[in-house]
């Protein structure tokens, strides 16, 4: 017979919730850096920089989060990142959020950010799992690990961001206090 014994700290065990708080710190600091922060945004203008300016050239986000007219966001971004020092940044199907679900969370405490990815009102109608499949397979997501020439990444690997992305759903998607 298999006998699970729980980890213990100097506290005592550590319990799912605080596991599943614990994974979803880990969670935000991705979400918080300007690889995903600039693009979830309030408002029209998308962010750049590791210092979250108003994008140059007064782009718009659009009603699809691909950009205005003959603006569109394919125009500079290509699929991948250039090797040329300050060129734009790329990713397949380069685009903010659509308007009508900016899913903005830049600014937002920990908290918020939590209960705006859960609220399938303000996420694009997503499910948990489609925001795991989002996270762990879009291409565009997974650009952000390679940004292009100095450019800084993430603060975790791609694949510890999804495995505490994983460990958060698996505690019950709950949010920090």
């Amino acid at each position: 017979m298999l006998v699970v014994v729980p980890s213990r700290t100097a506290v005592g065990p550590v319990q799912p919730q605080a596991k599943a708080s614990n994974a979803f710190a880990a969670v935000a600091s991705v979400l918080a850096s300007s690889r995903c922060a600039n693009c979830h945004i309030d408002g029209d203008a998308p962010l750049q920089g590791e210092d979250g300016r108003v994008h140059a050239m007064n782009v718009r986000r659009g009603a699809d989060g691909r950009g205005i007219l003959t603006m569109r966001c394919t125009n500079c971004h290509q699929d991948e990142s250039s090797t040329t020092p300050h060129a734009p940044p790329g990713g397949p199907d380069w685009r903010l959020p659509p308007a009508v679900t900016p899913m903005a969370w830049r600014g937002l405490s920990q908290r918020d950010v939590c209960r705006m990815l859960i609220d399938r009102n303000r996420n694009g109608n997503r499910s948990l799992a489609d925001l795991l499949e989002h996270v762990a397979a879009d291409p565009l997501v997974m650009s952000g690990w390679s940004p292009g020439f100095g450019r800084p990444v993430p603060p975790l690997s791609h694949e510890v961001f999804v495995q505490r992305f994983r460990e958060w759903i698996a505690g019950g998607a709950r949010c920090p206090d």
